[in-house]
């Protein structure tokens, strides 16, 4: 049931717990949230429901010690040291959970690494560090957080919201535009999931099957834009249907992606992709660390130690460290390089970022470090030696097959096709196309299955 794009979410638990929540009275609506959000987890990890209990209780605790802490007109030099001792103290708890059951994952088995855990962790440090700053003015009650916490479009995958966008339910917005609006979002995202992710998958799954050794350049190019356009529309997708069920709740729309392949530079990629997270890196660990206002050696220091931080974040392999070096040293290129000239070549760095970001993404996807060379050296065959003479039809025959997605994706990816949907999501003709799009997922998913969301793994 934590799968959106599953029917016993769509049919069963969504609209009966949408139902509720708008017929109780407002005082109501957070226990009703709660409760449903903590059901929502349970269906699909019900071992780590206490781990998330308690997580909630030691945060709440520690965040009323900091925040009593703070109280009265005057701060005295023991009352900081003491809330700096609260605040390492809760931050370092949270972190140790989060590295003890990657190792457990890593060493002992990976089932053992609780559904969301990065996800409302990450939420839990984001709770404390603003409570600490002072940016949540008020007491908060244990309600509330627990709710912010456990919110269920959120707690498997994000995004990564902070405590004051919405938490009070006074401050949210009750009424059916509120709920239409929402419903398309999560339209939008489902058909994004249904119809193109998880067809796209078929393709990288094709070349896994076959063997990097034994498809052609050209086809491995392909495969290399396919899965990015696999995890773009996946990911993208999954944050539309979050955002688009908080919305239907009464929260403001939360974007996590703004057109990251209309990007100039890969520092630029990021800043709109998984936006949520990278709000998140940079402003509990880049910005402590220093930033970029700081000399070129710390720079480059404070650049790869998060970079480094995302790349472990995201897996356990020695890929997805590289993966986090690589882009860590092109975004550290282009601070101290060259981003100033590709400001300058409006075309060229929109290329420069197309030719870059699936490479990356090769890496990403390919956890085997020899396989992940071969793919390599089917993508620059010269360097490779292997020769691009390999099976010189097969591009033909899968661009044929999918040629209709990657040009649906490519669509989708230009930043003036989805802005003139969204501006227009009221329009007789796209309410329509979106309603023909949910039933036809809905055929897709009956007829083929449900698929997870990639971003469940981490």
């Amino acid at each position: 049931m934590v799968n959106f794009a599953g029917m016993e979410f769509i049919f069963y638990f969504f609209p009966v717990f949408l139902l509720i929540y708008h017929l109780i009275p407002i005082k109501y609506k957070d226990v009703v949230l709660l409760l449903g959000s903590y059901l929502f987890y349970a269906s699909g990890d019900l071992k780590y429901v206490l781990l998330l209990l308690l997580l909630t209780l030691c945060n709440y605790f520690m965040g009323q010690q900091i925040h009593k802490l703070s109280e009265g007109y005057k701060m005295h030099s023991w009352q900081r040291t003491e809330r700096k001792k609260k605040l390492a103290f809760i931050i370092s708890l949270d972190v140790t959970v989060l590295l003890v059951f990657k190792m457990l994952a890593v060493f002992v088995d990976s089932s053992l690494f609780p559904l969301g855990l990065s996800f409302y962790l990450f939420k839990m440090i984001s709770f404390q560090v603003d409570y600490y700053r002072g940016e949540i003015f008020e007491k908060t009650s244990f309600l509330s957080v627990a709710v912010y916490f456990s919110l269920f479009p959120q707690v498997i995958s994000g995004p990564i919201m902070r405590y004051n966008e919405g938490t009070e339910p006074q401050n949210r917005i009750y009424c059916l535009s509120q709920l239409e609006d929402g419903m398309k979002y999560f339209a939008a995202g489902l058909g994004m999931k249904v119809l193109l992710a998880d067809r796209l998958a078929i393709l990288w799954n094709d070349l896994q099957m076959i063997g990097y050794q034994s498809i052609s350049t050209p086809l491995a190019w392909l495969g290399a834009a396919g899965y990015s356009l696999q995890l773009y529309f996946d990911f993208w997708g999954y944050s539309l249907m979050a955002s688009g069920i908080l919305v239907c709740l009464g929260f403001d729309f939360i974007e996590n992606f703004h057109h990251p392949y209309a990007s100039g530079s890969i520092g630029e990629f990021y800043r709109r992709w998984h936006m949520t997270l990278g709000r998140f890196f940079r402003d509990y660990v880049y910005i402590p660390l220093g930033g970029s206002r700081c000399r070129k050696n710390r720079l480059i220091l404070n650049l790869m130690i998060v970079w480094l931080i995302t790349g472990l974040w995201h897996g356990n392999g020695l890929n997805y460290l590289l993966w986090g070096a690589v882009l860590g040293l092109f975004i550290m290129l282009e601070k101290l390089f060259y981003g100033e000239r590709l400001k300058k070549l409006p075309v060229l760095r929109n290329l420069y970022v197309l030719f870059l970001i699936p490479l990356t993404w090769v890496i990403f996807a390919i956890t085997d470090l020899h396989q992940l060379l071969i793919y390599f050296g089917r993508l620059f065959p010269v360097f490779g030696g292997t020769g691009i003479a390999v099976n010189t039809g097969d591009f033909l025959k899968y661009a044929g097959t999918y040629g209709k997605l990657f040009l649906a994706g490519g669509l989708l990816c230009i930043p003036g096709v989805f802005d003139f949907l969204e501006k227009h999501r009221k329009n007789p003709f796209v309410i329509a196309g979106l309603l023909l799009i949910f039933w036809y997922s809905v055929y897709f998913m009956a007829s083929s299955g449900e698929n997870p969301f990639l971003y469940f793994q981490f």
